[in-house]
C-alpha cells in the first residue's frame, strides 16, 4: 500500500499556499493597472445620468472612502489578503449594497454545474474515442466516424457556441437562445423548472464538450499506442485472452492514469475558460459575472470570483498529488 510522508504533504501544503498567494497578488495588481478606476467609472455613469458636477464629485469621493479606495495601495493589498483568508470580500462596488458573497453564491452553482457536467462528459467521450482510435483492432470505418467528432478541438469554445446558436437557436429554433431558464417558470425543485434548465444548458454544454473532447481523445490515443507495445499487453495476447478483455483490462486501465491526473486540473481550468461561453449565452454563472465586473471595474467582485477560481485549481492539484500514489502503486512519496 503506497504511503505519504508527512514531509512531502507539508512541502506540498507550503507550495499550495505560495501558489495561491502569488496568484492573489497578480489578481490584485492587474485590475489596478487599467486606465480607469472604480470611482471614475461611477463618476462617468453619474454624469451620463445627468447628475450635477460638484455633487457627483463629492459622491465619487465618498464612494472611494467607503470602499477604502482612498487608502495607500499597500494598505489595500494587506486588507485584500486578510479578506481572502476570511472569505470576506465586502460589498460589490457596482451593485452596492449587495455583498460579493451573495452574488458569488448565486452564480457559482450555475458555473459549477456546467463545468462539472461538461468536463465529465468530455472526459468520458474523449477518453473512449481516443482509446478506440489508439487500438489497432478498431475497424477502419469506426476510426473515420469517431475522428470526425474531433474537428472542433482546434476552435475556441465561444466560436463553437456562436455556430451552435446560429443553427439551433436561430435557423432552427429548437433550443433557447440565452439565459438559464424560461422566465415563465417558477424556480424550484419541480419538473418544469428542471426541464427548462436542462434545455437552456444544452448549447453552452455542447460548445464546451465539443472543444474539450479532442484534447482527451488525442491524449488517450497516444497513451494507448504506447501501452500497446508494453510487456503486459504482449503477455495478455500470448495467453489468448479475448480482444475485449485485453482492450479494457490491460490497455485502457494502464493508459487512463495520466487522464485521471488531468481530470482534476481540468475541473479548475475549464471553470476559468467558460467566461466567454457564459457571456455568449448570457448564462448567469461566474464567467458572465466576472465579465460584467471587469467592465464596471468592480474590484471587490473581480477579486472574489478570481479567488474562488484560483483556489479551485490549486486545491485540485494538491488533492491529485496526494491521491495519485493510490491510483498507481508504482508511485510512492515516502523515503526508502
Amino acid at each position: 500500500m503506497p504511503r505519504l510522508s508527512a514531509r512531502y504533504v507539508g512541502g506540498r501544503a507550503v507550495r499550495l499556499v505560495l501558489t495561491v498567494w502569488i496568484s492573489l497578488t497578480l489578481m490584485f495588481a492587474i485590475p489596478r493597472l487599467g486606465a480607469s478606476s472604480p470611482t471614475e467609472a461611477i463618476l462617468g455613469r453619474l454624469l451620463t445620468s445627468g447628475g450635477g458636477g460638484a455633487d457627483v464629485a463629492a459622491i465619487a469621493n465618498s464612494y472611494a472612502e467607503r470602499f477604502g479606495l482612498h487608502k495607500p495601495v499597500l494598505v489595500q493589498y494587506l486588507d485584500y489578503l486578510r479578506n481572502s483568508i476570511t472569505f470576506d470580500f465586502g460589498r460589490s462596488l457596482s451593485q452596492f449594497p449587495t455583498t460579493v458573497g451573495s452574488m458569488v453564491s448565486t452564480a457559482a452553482p450555475w458555473t459549477f454545474g456546467l463545468v462539472i457536467a461538461a468536463t465529465l462528459i468530455s472526459f468520458v467521450l474523449g477518453t473512449t474515442i481516443g482509446a478506440l482510435l489508439g487500438w489497432a483492432r478498431t475497424p477502419r470505418w469506426v476510426r473515420r466516424v469517431l475522428g470526425s467528432f474531433l474537428v472542433f478541438s482546434s476552435l475556441p469554445s465561444f466560436m463553437v457556441g456562436i455556430v451552435l446558436l446560429f443553427f439551433f437557436a436561430q435557423l432552427w429554433p429548437v433550443l433557447p437562445f440565452a439565459g438559464a431558464y424560461d422566465s415563465d417558470v417558477v424556480a424550484g425543485f419541480n419538473m418544469p423548472f428542471i426541464g427548462s434548465v436542462l434545455r437552456h444548458s444544452v448549447l453552452p454544454l455542447l460548445s464546451v464538450v465539443l472543444v474539450q473532447m479532442g484534447g482527451w481523445a488525442f491524449g488517450m490515443r497516444g497513451m494507448m499506442i504506447t501501452t500497446a507495445a508494453e510487456d503486459h499487453m504482449v503477455l495478455a495476447e500470448a495467453k489468448g485472452l479475448r480482444s475485449r478483455s485485453i482492450f479494457l483490462h490491460y490497455g485502457v486501465r494502464a493508459a487512463i492514469l495520466p487522464q485521471a491526473t488531468s481530470l482534476g486540473l481540468a475541473l479548475g481550468t475549464v471553470a476559468a475558460g467558460v467566461v466567454v461561453v457564459e457571456t455568449v449565452f448570457a448564462y448567469p454563472g461566474l464567467g458572465n459575472m466576472l465579465f460584467q465586473a471587469v467592465l464596471a471595474n468592480d474590484y471587490s467582485l473581480i477579486e472574489g470570483i478570481a479567488y474562488l477560481l484560483i483556489l479551485g485549481v490549486a486545491m485540485s492539484t494538491f488533492v491529485l498529488d496526494l491521491v495519485y500514489p493510490f491510483l498507481d502503486p508504482r508511485i510512492s512519496y515516502t523515503r526508502k
